[in-house]
């Protein structure tokens, strides 16, 4: 307990899957946690389960892709708490599933207005107040998919790539002012996304399963809690000397 004590962290797309995991966490550590998110009754029912155990938090309605909305969310969250201090880059979408030849120009915009540009504008938005507080810490989801191919969803590979190599180049422009940034690459994890697209395969919600077990030298997928204590640990200050990193929780798949 009191590994985040006293902090003040914003988790974008907080309202399920990893970033609900991320944001019951930092508050059982004792942050005080922005939960944001354009689902708004998931989201909502994120922050009564973290007030129902004591903790403190609020939700703001969020599309990471609008820059101003994006401006006016962290002013009003800094105005609320006081200050920033951790920001999780977690809002993400994985769009189209065809060859590149077959994806439109709206569809490749379309994740990296998400994916890329929502992790530019957030950060962008948060810096001057962690520098204002002293430092900060920002945690970036990527994938593995940011760091290995696959023939499947080509905007997403490119833009977890993208969020990888924007990690990098971040913790150098502010490891003076005593900001980290680092990135989590996270395999399969059992979140809503994945159960539905276990649900829709066409080779039925159980063979899809056992072939997500083959996969991993582990023998089976992450869950949510996994991601989220990797982002923890990146998020405090047990993390002080960590920046620039990139840290794979992936159950073994990408040292195969």
């Amino acid at each position: 307990m009191g590994r985040v004590d006293n902090k003040v962290a914003i988790v974008t797309g907080g309202a399920l899957g990893i970033g609900r995991a991320t944001c019951l966490l930092l508050a059982r550590e004792g942050a005080v946690v922005a939960v944001t998110d354009i689902l708004d009754e998931p989201g909502q029912a994120v922050v009564e389960e973290i007030r129902h155990a004591g903790g403190r938090a609020a939700y703001w309605h969020l599309d990471v892709s609008k820059e101003r909305e994006v401006e006016q969310v962290f002013a009003a969250i800094k105005t609320e708490f006081g200050a920033i201090h951790i920001l999780v880059n977690n809002a993400g979408i994985s769009g189209a599933d065809r060859p590149p030849h077959e994806i439109t120009e709206a569809e490749w915009d379309a994740i990296f207005a998400v994916d890329v540009k929502g992790v530019f504008f957030c950060t962008k938005h948060a810096v001057p107040s962690m520098r204002a507080a002293g430092g900060g810490s920002i945690v970036n989801l990527s994938s593995i998919y940011g760091l290995i191919g696959s023939a499947d969803v080509p905007p997403y590979h490119a833009a977890k790539g993208a969020v990888r190599l924007m990690t990098k180049t971040d913790a150098i422009f502010y490891a003076k002012d005593g900001i980290r940034v680092n990135s989590v690459h996270p395999g399969t994890i059992m979140t809503e996304l994945v159960a539905e697209m276990a649900r829709n395969s066409p080779e039925g919600y159980e063979q899809y399963m056992e072939g997500r077990n083959r996969i991993h030298p582990i023998g089976h997928p992450g869950e949510p809690i996994d991601v989220a204590y990797g982002i923890l640990y990146l998020a405090s200050d047990e993390a002080k000397f960590v920046t620039g990193a990139e840290l794979v929780i992936d159950g073994g798949y990408t040292a195969q």
